[in-house]
Formats: structure tokens, sequence, C-alpha cells
């Protein structure tokens, strides 16, 4: 496994992070003992990096991890996310106010069965609440020793620098894949200029760069890319470019078939070899799938390469970083 710098928090973590958002629910059917064999196995194979949120199933992803890591918690980093709040357990807009975030980080730190969260993240921004209210209570939460570290999930560019004026921000976190590429070139440059840790979620495109899905792919009824992806995924399974979308994926995959590489290896290797980004997370619900996903570590992308890859998303036409910022990333 390869490490480096968790921007300016000490940390060093993994390349590859676990993903834990299939956990929670909404990705179609798991199985749970699966899920805690993959877990092991990322263990075993060096990630330390373990991201979850409150918001995926109400604490159920968190009490998932917390079952799967036992008594090696003290050997990995915890990110967990707060924000979105419930009614009658289901999701329901935003809430960041300071009250959520003391309310928010005591039922994660049950759920994970651990006294602190290495990195504690707001998960969407709430425009309703200050956004210097809410750091404050992060803050708060920091000197209380329940939380090491503090970050941002999918905010704006201006939206990051209002709250650093309150309180620094420690992490951020956005999709960024080949075929999302809107994150390189409006928020990684700031995080690097800042020394500001990165991590990516989305790495495999939600299971598009898998390389596992054919023009006639469906998804189950509990599976949010059943209809089409939100717009923080670009909707890139919607009927009108899926089909589109899977035939570059088999250039891809042809490409990374030359190259020695299963198509997921190149796809992280791509996302990760970004100066800016600290840890890509992959989700996993088998051991085998933490196996495949270790052949991206260990070699680089040559400059010829990305060019070959540039030039398939030109040839079908495939807009990667569209000029609009909020009306394309919120849910």
């Amino acid at each position: 496994m390869e490490y480096r710098p968790f921007g300016q928090t000490g940390l060093q973590v993994s390349a590859i992070g676990f993903g834990c958002w299939e956990m929670g629910g909404g990705y179609g059917s798991i199985e749970e003992s699966e899920v805690i064999g993959a877990i092991h196995r990322a263990l075993d194979l060096g990630i330390n990096c373990f991201d979850t949120a409150e918001g995926y199933g109400k604490g159920k992803s968190e009490a998932l991890l917390a079952k799967a890591l036992g008594d090696r918690r003290k050997d990995v980093i915890v990110v967990t996310k707060f924000g979105v709040g419930y009614e009658n357990d289901r999701l329901k807009g935003r809430d960041s106010r300071r009250s959520m975030v003391h309310a928010a980080i005591d039922c994660s730190l049950k759920a994970l069965n651990t006294d602190y969260v290495d990195v504690y993240l707001v998960h969407w921004p709430d425009r309703a609440t200050p956004f210097d209210e809410t750091m404050q209570a992060l803050e708060e939460i920091v000197q209380q020793g329940k939380v090491r570290y503090v970050g941002l999930s999918n905010f704006a560019p201006d939206e990051i620098k209002t709250c650093m004026e309150t309180r620094r921000v420690d992490v951020l976190q956005y999709s960024c894949n080949l075929f999302d590429r809107r994150m390189a070139k409006w928020i990684f440059p700031y995080a690097l200029e800042q020394g500001i840790g990165v991590m990516t979620y989305g790495s495999l495109a939600y299971g598009l760069l898998s390389g596992a899905f054919t023009e006639e792919t469906t998804f189950e009824e509990n599976d949010w890319r059943r209809n089409g992806g939100w717009n923080m995924s670009l909707k890139l399974f919607m009927p009108e470019v899926f089909k589109r979308n899977v035939q570059a994926v088999n250039e891809l995959k042809a490409i990374a078939d030359r190259l020695g590489k299963k198509l997921p290896h190149l796809a992280l290797n791509w996302v990760f070899s970004n100066p800016a980004v600290s840890v890509s997370l992959v989700g996993a619900r088998r051991a085998s799938e933490v196996e495949d996903n270790m052949g991206a570590v260990g070699w680089t992308l040559t400059d010829d390469v990305r060019t070959e890859i540039d030039q398939v998303f030109a040839e079908y036409e495939i807009d990667t970083a569209p000029n609009k910022w909020v009306e394309q990333i919120d849910f």
C-alpha cells in the first residue's frame, strides 16, 4: 500500500480508502458477513482509512463498520459525516446548526462504538445556517476530544473560503473520477495551496468504471442509480447517456488491458495520482473486490496514456467538467 500525508493533520493515509456508503443501504442488496470480510481484508492489506456517515442508513453503516473493526479501530482513521436531517427514518434536508453538531457527534460515537472520530465532515452545506455557527461548533467538539480534525464535503469554492475565516478546514471530500473532473478544476488547486487533505468518493463512477456493466444492465428497486443517478454523479445512469457511457468504458478497458491492468486499476490510479488527492475511496461488498483494487498502486500513468484516455471521452463527446457549479453538485 502507498501512504501519503492527509493534508496538514499529521496523519498518514492509505492511497486507497474504504467507502462505506453501500453498507447503509441504497445500493441494492448486501450480505453483512461478506462486507465484514471485505473490511477485514482491507485492514490486512494496509487500508487504514474508512469513510462512513450518519446519513448512510441513519447510522446503519457506522454500526456495521464498528462491528467489523472491533479492537482494530485504534489502528485506523475513521471518517464520518453529519448534517443531513431525518423525518420518519427518511433523509430530509440539511441541518448544520450548533445543536445538530453536538447531537450528531454523540449519535455517531455511539454507533461507531468509539470515544473519538479522527475526521468529522459536514456532509452537505446547510445554507440556512451561518457557516461560522457550524465551524465554531465543530471547534467545540474538537476541544472536547470527540473529534480530531474537521472538514467539509460538497461545498462550493467560496463556501470553503468562508468557513476558513472561522476555523481551519483540515479535510475536503468530493466526487472525482474519469467521468467527473469538476473538482480537479474548481477545488483541488485551492486545497493544494492551503495544504488541505482531499478525499475522493465515487472514484469508480459509482460502479460504472468497474467494467461490470453492459448496455442492458438494470438496477434493483432500492438502488439510487435505477432512476439515472443524482446531480452530484452527473446523472451518469440516465437512459439517454448510460449506453454511451458503457461504450466509452469498454474502450477504457481496452487501454487497461494493453497495460496489463484491470479497468479499476486504471481508473483509481488516475484519481489518486492527482497531487491534491490524499485518498481515493472505493466501496467493496466482498474481500475479492478489495484484493482487485490493490492493482491500482505501485505504478504510474504516462502522459501518453492520459492523452489516450482523454481521446476516448472526446470521441464520445462526454463533458467531464461542465461549467455550472451549484446546479451540478447538489442532490
